[in-house]
């Protein structure tokens, strides 16, 4: 065990020292406010440059590009990544190398539909899917969750998952056992917005949805966090009655923090030709 996690740590080592060395070789003197001069012999910057801009020993600094056994801090890494002119995946990437906890990435709730998204979505024609950002802002969907939410009846500010849940009650009114369901839904965005605590857009939704929903007010003091929300949900569907169908989320950016919610219905049989034949209301 001891031989593996050696081998281990000497390969990241190695992929540590090129990938510093490669980064500091590909800055310029001029990309980090040094003059040029005339008697520079090795392409990028030096090693001494690096070290002094990061305010880090040049010792230390040449120990860790040359892929020697020694452990650094964060703030040394940070110094480092700054100077490097490292972007948040490669500052990640950086601290991975380096065995360190990687920093968290700031969130953003991107508004944008990935094209290969949209047609994964258009592919799932009996099954109501749609795509939240961080903000859980609806920004994309299918035609069977579009006769099963209704997104395009709503004002484009408000089509938003946890407005519709909290301040809506063509949706609310509609969900079985929404007294269970919301704690559980509300946890989960929790999460969310956790990891982006200074998004104007997001704290700007938190505090109308206090003002309009005591019951979003309350859940949200309490404090409770869960993991993805996903299990069985029931809708209400004029007609039919309860319908239930199994939910689940999918990462399909990663990066923009993009996330698919796939609904089945439990009954595989004429609820999901219903929905994608259009004779279902929508909520």
């Amino acid at each position: 065990m001891s031989d593996t996690l050696d081998h281990r740590l000497d390969r990241t080592r190695a992929e540590l020292a090129d990938f510093l060395r490669r980064r500091r070789e590909g800055l310029s003197p001029l990309d980090v406010g040094l003059p040029v001069g005339k008697r520079r012999r090795t392409p990028g910057l030096r090693r001494e440059e690096v070290a002094a801009l990061a305010g880090v020993g040049l010792t230390w600094y040449t120990w860790l590009e040359q892929g020697r056994a020694i452990k650094v801090s964060t703030a040394f890494l940070d110094n480092v990544s700054r100077v490097l002119k490292l972007d948040e995946i490669e500052r990640r990437h950086l601290f991975l190398l380096a065995h360190q906890r990687p920093p968290a990435m700031a969130g953003q709730a991107w508004c944008e539909l990935p094209p290969l998204v949209r047609r994964l979505l258009d592919d799932l024609t009996l099954r109501p899917s749609y795509v939240l950002n961080l903000r859980w802002d609806v920004i994309g969907w299918n035609d069977a969750a579009e006769r099963l939410f209704g997104f395009e009846q709503r004002d484009p500010a408000e089509c938003n998952m946890l407005w519709m849940l909290f301040a809506d009650d063509r949706l609310n009114g509609r969900i079985v056992e929404w007294s269970v369901q919301a704690p559980q839904i509300l946890a989960s965005f929790r999460r969310d917005f956790a990891r982006s605590p200074e998004d104007e857009s997001m704290v700007a939704l938190v505090e109308a949805l206090e003002q309009v929903s005591p019951s979003f007010r309350k859940l949200w003091n309490q404090h409770d966090v869960h993991g993805r929300c996903e299990g069985r949900r029931s809708f209400m569907i004029d007609g039919r009655g309860p319908v239930a169908f199994d939910h689940a989320s999918f990462i399909v950016d990663e990066e923009k923090h993009l996330r698919l919610v796939f609904y089945a219905a439990a009954d595989h049989g004429d609820v999901a030709a219903a929905l994608h034949a259009g004779r279902s209301r929508p909520l």
